[in-house]
């Protein structure tokens, strides 16, 4: 994984495909979610999404909570903020694409 201390180094890490991902995946999940959930909704290994959590929780985006043997993952206050600029980002950038998308299959057509 990345140097956490490096200069931004957090939008780094939320600028990529799976850290991002996840952090939506928390926030519509509604609860406590266990990781190997997470790994299977976003299509990552479980080390993988293990390691991206710690960094997460690091920078206090989420927190682990265990019940006996079971440790869940939710988000904190800043992490559900962060989810939802990511997912409003998310939307508006599909929105672009299928704008380009579509003006680039109308040319096509008209040629």
């Amino acid at each position: 994984m990345q140097n956490i201390n490096a200069p931004n180094a957090l939008e780094d890490l939320l600028l990529r495909d799976k850290p991002a991902k996840i952090l939506i995946s928390l926030k519509t999940s509604k609860e406590s979610i266990y990781a190997t959930i997470l790994s299977r909704e976003t299509n990552c290994t479980y080390s993988h999404t293990i390691k991206i959590l710690d960094v997460l929780r690091d920078q206090g985006l989420v927190e682990f909570e265990k019940h006996g043997r079971i440790k869940t993952v939710k988000l904190t206050q800043d992490g559900w903020e962060v989810a939802q600029n990511l997912e409003t980002l998310t939307k508006r950038l599909e929105n672009v694409t299928d704008k380009v998308i579509k003006k680039v299959a109308k040319k096509k057509i008209k040629k």
